[in-house]
């Protein structure tokens, strides 16, 4: 009788064992896939104990902290405090997990690091059975691209009004316009000579409104350009008799550095001849009545550059990335069209554009053009 309960005792605890090891395997499993889950999510998560040191951190939170993290590995960060990792880069993810660590309900805040704009999060890690709180999670989600899709669809939109606005003006405008012009033109030719100087300035003024016409129907158009393949050297040393006139007016010089044997572009040359002026003339008016403005074309890997560089004031940094939004200028006179006529010519040609501006140093405009393979 002993031996029998003697051996029920042994199965039973052989029974506990194998679901014991089961449960354990299983377990290991489920954890294994949160790690996972964890490693190769796009969220940046770093999870801490109850004293704020490290017990887990992925990829993606290590790419944000990567200027304290100082080529250790993940294995390495692991038992560290997390104010140590953060100290001096981020302040804010400090709070929030101090406050989850304290039991504050989780909360999400916007914020912006390395020019990234971030959603963060935190909130505290309980034990299930007495609800203690045993650490805290800082989770953390990259919506830079979010933000830019935002402002891009904004561009659009304003593009669309000033395609609409565009449409309405063409003839409502242009034709009486052309009809003054002729007459004061008329009238210049009967009138004496003390007062040429006042029809100068009323055609000038007409030319000037015409100008900015054709620069909202220009920046409307989007439609399909002739290309032909050609030299952005040679479209740039075509314009330059016309660059250096206009240089010399106001005090100012120009220099050239153009890369030789360039390598050929599909291109609408009055376009990026447009383009050139544009950009060109901009410095110039950054510029007061000396200083120099630079001219560069070289050839990266798969892409032909242009770079126009002013002496001039400067744009403060805020208003970088306004400059190209129809409407917003920096100028007195400005009508906030140049720019946005530039990129709308840049992107028809299948290329990018970026500033680079310190106040008081100057500016420079970098267009990137991709190359395309040669006609078979």
């Amino acid at each position: 009788m002993g031996l029998f309960f003697i051996v029920e005792s042994v199965k039973e605890k052989q029974q506990l064992h194998e679901q014991l090891q089961h449960m354990s395997g299983n377990f290991r499993n489920e954890a294994q896939k949160l790690q996972q889950f964890i490693d190769e999510t796009s969220l940046g998560v770093v999870i801490v104990d109850r004293e704020g040191r490290i017990t887990h951190i992925n990829e993606m939170a290590m790419q944000l902290f990567h200027k304290n993290v100082n080529g250790r590995s993940r294995l390495e960060l692991i038992g560290l405090s997390f104010p140590r990792l953060s100290e001096g880069i981020d302040k804010e993810s400090q709070e929030l997990l101090y406050g989850a660590l304290k039991g504050k309900q989780a909360t999400s805040h916007l914020s912006k690091t390395d020019a990234k704009t971030y959603v963060k999060t935190s909130f505290s890690i309980r034990d299930l059975q007495s609800g203690a709180i045993t650490g805290a999670a800082l989770i953390f989600y990259d919506v830079t691209e979010l933000n830019w899709l935002r402002d891009e669809l904004g561009r659009m939109e304003r593009l669309s009004l000033v395609g609409q606005m565009a449409a309405s003006i063409t003839h409502e405008i242009r034709n009486p316009m052309a009809v003054i012009r002729g007459f004061v033109q008329l009238m210049r030719e009967r009138s004496p000579d003390h007062l040429q100087e006042y029809f100068r300035i009323v055609l000038d003024e007409l030319d000037r409104a015409n100008s900015i016409i054709n620069d909202f129907l220009s920046l409307a158009q989007n439609r399909m350009i002739e290309k032909e393949r050609c030299s952005l050297n040679s479209i740039i040393l075509e314009l330059l008799p016309l660059l250096m006139a206009d240089a010399n007016m106001r005090g100012l010089k120009i220099e050239l550095d153009l890369e030789e044997d360039l390598p050929e572009l599909e291109l609408n040359e009055k376009e990026i001849k447009q383009l050139i002026l544009n950009l060109v003339r901009n410095g110039m008016e950054a510029m007061e009545d000396k200083g120099e403005i630079r001219i560069a074309t070289f050839a990266i890997e798969d892409a032909v550059v242009l770079q126009v560089t002013d002496e001039g004031i400067g744009i403060p940094e805020e208003k970088i990335e306004r400059l190209f939004e129809p409407f917003f200028t920096t100028k007195e006179r400005g009508t906030g069209l140049g720019l946005p006529l530039c990129l709308s010519i840049v992107e028809r040609h299948n290329g990018v554009i970026e500033v680079e501006s310190r106040e008081g140093e100057g500016t420079t405009f970098t267009v990137k053009l991709a190359l395309e393979p040669p006609p078979a």
